[in-house]
């Protein structure tokens, strides 16, 4: 619900032990009364804790110069002032070797 006089979200607050949607203008919503407000509740999930290394990056054809593998995941990024172009890094599919490529 929004403030009829300035527009801002009405949020629950405590007055005289009665909870009331209220605004930072100082108006206060008199039917909230009747309206049930509900409380944050916080759940608990069990989360797989997964040792696998996953790589998301594409896979790209090119020799790794530490083991001399043909094939190495890639990302790029803006290394440098806009102008000039990205920076392209590698990372080995066999030994995870990574390096980089300015051009």
């Amino acid at each position: 619900m929004f403030c009829p006089k300035c527009g801002s979200l009405l949020r629950p607050k405590d007055f005289k032990g009665k909870r009331l949607l209220a605004c930072s203008c100082g108006y206060k919503d008199q039917k909230s009364e009747k309206i049930e407000l509900s409380e944050k509740k916080t759940v608990s999930s069990n989360v797989d804790v997964v040792d696998k290394e996953v790589e998301v990056y594409p896979l790209t054809d090119v020799e790794c110069p530490k083991c001399k593998h043909g094939k190495a995941h890639y990302w790029t990024v803006q290394t440098r002032a806009s102008d000039e172009p990205e920076t392209k890094f590698f990372k080995c599919e066999k030994c995870k070797h990574t390096w980089r490529d300015y051009s």
